[in-house]
This record gives structure tokens, C-alpha cells and sequence, in this order.
């Protein structure tokens, strides 16, 4: 077999993803709601092909022919076999019809989170999340190889090589830093002045501000686009169809504008690798929590830089037409970082969001090494909160039934969010060692910071293992502390805390 036929397979493969991943994201922006079950089918139907395809004879005999004959693969033929291989090596042992009776399931369970968020009873999902749980614990013993336990063959395919024994160990040193934090805050701080984020900005507005924002940023809205969704999120067909989606609330400007330069990380970073990964799986993220690395970069490391608003703030101002013109630059500033315990996850503050994941870490490893019940999910979630934040919720809106990630299936994607911060602010740390950060994003030019994260990060698509991009990046392994030094230096500026 030539390589050329070969990749030919390959991209015949990704076509059909490329097909899904629209459908899947009309289904979420567009499609009107009683459409649901063909919907389903559809996706099923098309899963099931490019399954089939992904593990049939052409790939078996692909991945015969050069484990024998490497020498006649060239550099990226290589890294695609690899990458080939591993899928192939996860999957091919799953019947192709429970495949795509999982696909189907995953499509009806969308529709079944939307209907649990309008009556916020996760009683209206409680089903299609069993069955999906099921499904998963039907496939664990296809997908696992030597991992330890059965939640940490989830992980392995959000972040190859973490282990519920590494995250507990991180999860422990960082949420320790959390609460020294917060405690030093509540003893010491003088809390901002906030009253004034609730004054309406209008949908309009806050749009040609955000927008303006993420251009500037680096995304290309000439290779992508702005959606308006229930849960917001980034889907790539491809380097050059990257959309990023949102939510708006016009008394709450702040979630819209951190949650679209959010996507829009993302976005960048599909647009950014190299093209000669185009139509391979390499042509993505490395891992969920390096693709979070970048979005959570964007939201958080600029998001949270005072020069960056001080940059900013004169557009801000111009866009809300005169609504914030009473506000000082540095009463804005700091009303951007009050930090306070929150029930919904995209909401929360930069300091207390990674203990949002670090509950849902603990509940999912529960349900696949511990084998709690789902009937108890609402109460362990409420318990948590109160326990880790000293708030309970009232309905499960407000708890279970916030997220997506379950009724798409995504187990073991949640602690990809704190992965991912952490990533953030350790490659802030080693790209500091190379360029004032503070300068250039007071600057009329971002491109700087853009290009770093492009040869760094952006360009090796999935050709790369997410340790072995950060160790080349930073020089280190993953460091927690990181995080915790830089969440330190934010809010005690914001709080006005001398130590």
C-alpha cells in the first residue's frame, strides 16, 4: 500500500467528522427542537460510517503494510499512522452497531438536557444519562489497557497519560492554594464596587465590542463565525471554519465578553495549525486541556491583565455609548476580579473556577470507580457545593443540569478545564521570559503573544503529546503553583492586600 492511498482513506474518514461536526452544530444553534430524533438518526447513521471506515479492511491493511514498512511513510505520514494506530488500537473491538446506538443516544440526550434545563429537574435527563453511563462502562473494558482504574481510562482520552493518582495529588496542592487565597481575601480585602456591571449593555453592543476584542486577539472571522447557543462552545470543521458560539445577557456584559474570547482561544488555535496536518486527525488540539490552555490563556491570562483593560476601556466605553462614562478605568478593573461563591461554573470567577471542577472530578470518579447510584447525583452535586463553597443550590439548574458534557458524553472532560489553567499559567510564566507580556498587551499589537502560542502550541496540531509540548514550551513538567502564584498576584492587587 502507498502512503498516498493511505492518507486518502484518512480523509475520506475525516469528511464524513467534518459532516457530522456540522450537523452537530446546527442541532445546537439552529434546528428547531422537534427535529431531535431525525437528527439523531442522521448523526448515528454517519458515526456509524466513519467508524466503520476508521477501524475496516483499508485501515487494518494500512497499519499492517507500515508497521513492516515505515521507511516508505514520510514525516507527517508518520505522525498520522501513529495517531491512526492508537484509535484503531481503542476502538476496533467495539461492535460498529453499539457505536452507533451510542451516537444516536448522545443525540437524544441533547434534547433531554435542553427540556431538564426549562423545568430545571434533572429527573427529565436522569434516563438518557443512565444510558449513557452504561454505554461508557460497556465500552471501559474495549478501551483499557494498564490503567489503573476504570475512570482513568476516561482521562486518557481527554489528556493522554493522566491518572486519578496524578490529579488527586494536583487537585490537592491546588485547591489548598485556593482557599489560602480566599480565606486571606475574606480576612483582609477590601472587596470592589460591582453595582454597576448589572447596567444594561445591549446584545448589539457588546457584540461589536467582543468581536472587536477577539480580532484583535487573533481570531479570523474571514475562517469562522458567532453563533448564539444555550451553552456556549468553539466547533472546527477545520482550520478554515472554526465557530465559536455564546450566550448573551444584557444585564451581564461579562459573560458574553469573557465567554466569547474564551471560544474564541479556541478558535484560534484550530486556525493555527499547520496545514499539512489538513484532513488527518492530527488537525486538532493536542489534548483537551492543552485546547483549554488556549481558550482559558485568552479568558483569564489577558482577560485578567490590568494593561490589557486599560488598553481596552476607551472601545468598552465607545461601544456601550456613554453607559459607563461616571466609571473610573480602575473601579472597572477591579469589578472585573471580585471574587465570590457562585453556583454556575461559566460564571464563576477566576479564583474560585477550578473548585466548580474539582467537584465534578470527584462526582464522575464516584460514578465509574465507585458505582453510585444517579438517582443520587442532585444531592452529592448540592452537598459539595455547600461543602466547597459554602452555597447550596435551589433547583438543578442552578446544580446538575448546568453543563452539557454529560449528555454529550464527555466523561473525564471536566478536569481538561483546570489542566488547561494551570497549562495557562505556566506557559504565561516561560513566554514572560521572553517578552514583557504586560507591554505588549498595552500595546496597540497583540500578534507577538499570538505567534509565540502558534510556535509553541498552535502549529503541531495533535502530532504532539500534551507533556511534550509543555515540557519543550516552559522546560518543566505540569506545576501547579503556577496558577496559585498568579491567582495570588491578581486578587491581592484587586483586594488591596500588602503582605
Amino acid at each position: 500500500m502507498k502512503e498516498q492511498e493511505f492518507l486518502k482513506e484518512i480523509k475520506e474518514i475525516q469528511l464524513l467528522n467534518q459532516a457530522i461536526g456540522l450537523l452537530e452544530w446546527d442541532s445546537q444553534t439552529g434546528m428547531p427542537e422537534a427535529s431531535s430524533s431525525f437528527r439523531g438518526e442522521s448523526v448515528g447513521y454517519i458515526s456509524g460510517m466513519a467508524f466503520e471506515r476508521s477501524v475496516g479492511p483499508k485501515v487494518q491493511e494500512a497499519l499492517a503494510y507500515f508497521d513492516t514498512h515505515p521507511d516508505e511513510l514520510s514525516e507527517v505520514g508518520s505522525a498520522v499512522y501513529k495517531k491512526v494506530k492508537e484509535e484503531y488500537e481503542l476502538n476496533h473491538s467495539i461492535p460498529a452497531e453499539r457505536m452507533q446506538a451510542y451516537n444516536t443516544a448522545l443525540s437524544n440526550a441533547h434534547t433531554a438536557w435542553l427540556q431538564a434545563r426549562k423545568t430545571k429537574n434533572f429527573a427529565e435527563m436522569k434516563n438518557e444519562i443512565h444510558i449513557i453511563i452504561d454505554f461508557l462502562k460497556e465500552f471501559i473494558p474495549f478501551w483499557k489497557k494498564d490503567e489503573a482504574t476504570n475512570y482513568d481510562v476516561l482521562l486518557n482520552q481527554y489528556e493522554p497519560g493522566l491518572t486519578v493518582e496524578k490529579l488527586d495529588q494536583i487537585f490537592t496542592q491546588l485547591k489548598a492554594g485556593i482557599m489560602e487565597i480566599r480565606a486571606t481575601v475574606t480576612e483582609k480585602g477590601t472587596v470592589p464596587r460591582t453595582d454597576f456591571l448589572t447596567r444594561k449593555v445591549t446584545k448589539d453592543q457588546q457584540k461589536t465590542f467582543v468581536s472587536g476584542v477577539v480580532e484583535q486577539l487573533g481570531y479570523d472571522f474571514s475562517r469562522g463565525r458567532l453563533d448564539d447557543t444555550v451553552h456556549p462552545f468553539m466547533l472546527a470543521l477545520n482550520r478554515n471554519d472554526a465557530r465559536i458560539t455564546t450566550r448573551w445577557d444584557e444585564t451581564d456584559f461579562t459573560m458574553a465578553t469573557f465567554g466569547v474570547i474564551h471560544e474564541a482561544g479556541h478558535g484560534i488555535y484550530e486556525q493555527s495549525i499547520d496545514p499539512k496536518y489538513d484532513y488527518t486527525p492530527l488537525a486538532t488540539g493536542a489534548s483537551m486541556g492543552i485546547h483549554e490552555s488556549q481558550s482559558l490563556f485568552n479568558e483569564i491570562i489577558i482577560g485578567s491583565n490590568k494593561q490589557f483593560w486599560q488598553k481596552q476601556f476607551p472601545f468598552f466605553k465607545e461601544c456601550t455609548e456613554g453607559t459607563f462614562d461616571d466609571i473610573d478605568f480602575e473601579s472597572f478593573y477591579d469589578s472585573l476580579k471580585e471574587t465570590k461563591a457562585s453556583l454556575i461554573r461559566i460564571e464563576a470567577d477566576s479564583l474560585t473556577y477550578p473548585l466548580h471542577i474539582i467537584i465534578r472530578y470527584e462526582i464522575e470518579k464516584m460514578i465509574f470507580n465507585e458505582d453510585v447510584s444517579i438517582d443520587d447525583l442532585p444531592q452529592i452535586w448540592n452537598d459539595k457545593y455547600e461543602e466547597y463553597l459554602g452555597i447550596r443550590p435551589e433547583n438543578d439548574l442552578e446544580g446538575i443540569v448546568q453543563d452539557v458534557h454529560w449528555s454529550g458524553g464527555s466523561f473525564g472532560y471536566f478536569p481538561s478545564y483546570a489542566l488547561g489553567y494551570m497549562y495557562a499559567a505556566q506557559l504565561r510564566h516561560a513566554m514572560g521570559k521572553e517578552m514583557d507580556v504586560d507591554a505588549v498587551l498595552a500595546s496597540d499589537d497583540y500578534s507577538v503573544i499570538k505567534n509565540w502560542l502558534t510556535e509553541h502550541i498552535h502549529q503541531y496540531g495533535a502530532s504532539r503529546k500534551p507533556n511534550q509540548l509543555i515540557l519543550e514550551a516552559t522546560g518543566e513538567t505540569l506545576n501547579p503553583q503556577y496558577l496559585i502564584d498568579y491567582m495570588k498576584s491578581i486578587y491581592y492587587d484587586v483586594y488591596k492586600i500588602t503582605e
